[in-house]
């Protein structure tokens, strides 16, 4: 099974409002016969084009091999979301690794917020300010509460300002929340066209992108061989940026990475509802498959949600999320969904993102849990650093211990769907 043909047509991005709003692109041409360059970067999303940008403008020659279009995956398919911190909090990491690095950790992700910002500010990618968080239960506030306080206290985080219930209906002009907090230091964006901005980015730095060439082999040296399934590239280092659609190409990542699926829906300009979101902030709640959702420039709602047990998308998508933007809305009973479209992200055991260095001259960087819009670009960062030669940064993330699935990778379908199945029901009774 592969999941990058398995739901989407060859070279085709999905059927989202985000690709009709960016329009047709001419293709980057795939790689043909044999090439050479410093660092050969696989895959053309976030983490991809970031290292690849980085690296660039520090001199390297650097070759991005995508199996389909730039932005073809979870970079260009997401909520749009640029959230604070680790895909953890600070207390879980607090009691896992200590407050000092914890407090490392929290820093790093600062970086990622800031990096991400500046990036889209140098596409000419609009973001916009803020998120709020439902909760669904007063144990839930009660916690946002601490954390609110505690970031204040010992990370000199002020932003976080926490919503009864009261307040955090009138934020978001819906669903029946027992209250959360706004994050102001957080942000949302414009997913595919970030990524279009950063490949732009890269580009003009030197990098070269092929599309349409997907990876089939990977043989460590000095150099090492890629192979694609219309030519072959030699380079000095190796650069895994494929997160959910990695395949077989490093059974030590695959090991710790699980794909899974997501799906969003969007709406005509919602101008008759005012109440909804009427500061534009973005939202994601505490379900484990988690609601999240904004309005874009035109007022049109972007809703993700809903969980499948198979890899391969449900005919009726927007059948799927329905459901759950009306549990939230009920009032856009009545409004048609424009768009519906399906992608595949993947996570790790502990929800924090894998940083590896599989081969001496080989970095991967995956599995942002939900949590990659920054995150992503951060590890493109780190990847480029050490690359380098500059690698404590990437050690900083890479010592985060990351558990490989119970039966590895052979047995992450059958988990898929127990564990899918599983927690859809604790959220649909509330737990």
């Amino acid at each position: 099974m592969n999941l990058l043909h398995l739901n989407d047509r060859p070279g085709a991005y999905p059927p989202s409002l985000y690709a009709d709003d960016c329009g047709p692109r001419a293709e980057r041409p795939p790689l043909r016969g044999e090439a050479r360059t410093d660092v050969a970067v696989i895959g053309a999303g976030y983490t991809g084009l970031s290292a690849a940008l980085h690296l660039a403008r520090r001199g390297f020659r650097v070759t991005v091999l995508e199996a389909q279009r730039v932005g073809f995956g979870a970079s260009g398919r997401n909520g749009g979301q640029i959230g604070s911190g680790q895909r953890q909090e600070v207390d879980w990491l607090e009691a896992h690794l200590g407050r000092d690095r914890a407090r490392a950790l929290w820093d790093l992700a600062e970086e990622a917020k800031a990096l991400t910002r500046d990036l889209a500010a140098e596409a000419g990618v609009p973001v916009g300010a803020g998120i709020a968080h439902a909760c669904r239960t007063r144990s839930e506030v009660d916690h946002a509460r601490h954390m609110a306080d505690h970031l204040a206290r010992h990370y000199d985080y002020d932003q976080v300002r926490p919503l009864d219930r009261d307040a955090l209906a009138a934020a978001i002009g819906g669903g029946n929340y027992a209250g959360g907090d706004l994050d102001q230091g957080a942000g949302h964006v414009q997913p595919l066209a970030l990524a279009l901005g950063v490949a732009r980015l890269a580009e003009a730095a030197g990098a070269v992108i092929h599309e349409r060439a997907q990876v089939t082999a990977i043989d460590h040296g000095a150099p090492s061989t890629i192979r694609t399934d219309q030519g072959l590239l030699r380079a000095d280092h190796v650069i895994l940026a494929c997160n959910g659609y990695l395949g077989d190409l490093d059974g030590h990542v695959a090991a710790r990475v699980m794909p899974i699926n997501n799906y969003i829906v969007a709406t005509p300009p919602l101008d008759d509802h005012p109440e909804i979101l009427p500061d534009r902030i973005a939202v994601a709640d505490t379900k484990f498959v988690v609601n999240y959702w904004r309005l874009d420039d035109h007022c049109r709602l972007v809703f993700g949600g809903g969980e499948t047990v198979t890899y391969r998308f449900p005919r009726d998508i927007a059948a799927v999320v329905r459901p759950h933007l009306l549990s939230v809305y009920p009032q856009l009973r009545d409004v048609p969904l424009t768009h519906a479209w399906g992608g595949t992200l993947a996570i790790t055991m502990n929800r924090m993102p894998l940083l590896a260095r599989v081969a001496p001259n080989c970095l991967s960087a995956s599995g942002y849990s939900g949590h990659g819009v920054a995150m992503a670009h951060l590890a493109g960062r780190l990847m480029a650093e050490a690359v380098a030669g500059q690698a404590e940064r990437f050690d900083t993330m890479a010592a985060v211990p990351t558990r490989p699935f119970p039966g590895g990778a052979a047995l992450r379908k059958p988990l898929l769907v127990l564990g899918m199945a599983w927690f859809g029901l604790r959220d649909r009774l509330g737990f």
